[in-house]
């Protein structure tokens, strides 16, 4: 009896033990699975400092008027409205550079030097409806010109991409969008200067001068 008492601990200390094993070995696997995560900063401005990213969640925005009017507040005052995501085994951090609009300034970008999306079309130039799926078709012929045709941009470091909704449409697809802009991008440059914009209809138009 006390044999059978014996051979039935140790098979118990046995198992505990193989267990123990087990779990040790599913908890360092799920922490070198999130250790070979990327981490991406696209963007970012030279020196800039982390503290002054704010996170912006597309989810808590019932409409874009609602997003636009939040970051205007962040870039006010003097911070950096960033959207960040994990897809593909990479966390990428996305800082926008739109600016604030003061008294009396202007926000003024050459019409060759931008890509525009508007509700999920590319626009450059006069040319507008153009599909998502030329976006590295329409990026690598920006970013190569170096200004030889006059129609597109300057430089790669002056291109900009300009992202727009009206109130009609849903922006779910931002994040999407953004990661599409950033592998196409990295893919072509192997930088992560982008530069990238969300406005309104309003966001280049003068500033209204207060009545007399």
């Amino acid at each position: 009896m006390v044999n059978k008492i014996k051979v039935s601990f140790s098979v118990i200390l046995i198992l505990t033990i193989i267990g123990c094993r087990n779990t040790d070995k599913k908890e360092k696997e799920s922490t070198q699975k999130e250790t070979t995560l990327v981490q991406m900063e696209f963007g970012k401005w030279n020196r800039q400092n982390d503290s002054l990213g704010v996170e912006l969640n597309v989810n808590n925005f019932e409409n874009w008027i609602d997003l636009i009017n939040r970051i205007e507040k962040i870039i006010c005052n003097d911070s950096i409205p960033k959207i960040t995501s994990t897809t593909d085994g990479k966390i990428k951090t996305i800082y926008f550079r739109n600016t604030c609009l003061k008294e009396d300034s202007i926000r003024f970008i050459k019409l060759k030097n931008a890509i525009g999306i508007y509700n999920n079309k590319i626009s450059k130039n006069n040319e507008s409806g153009i599909s998502l799926d030329n976006l590295e078709n329409v990026l690598k012929k920006d970013i190569e010109n170096n200004g030889k045709n006059l129609d597109l941009s300057e430089s790669s470091e002056k291109l900009t991409i300009c992202i727009q909704y009206d109130d009609k449409n849903e922006f779910n697809n931002l994040p999407n969008i953004l990661n599409q802009l950033t592998e196409t991008y990295y893919r072509i440059t192997n930088k992560r200067d982008l530069k990238i914009l969300l406005i309104d209809e309003n966001y280049f138009s003068p500033p209204s001068r207060p009545k007399d």
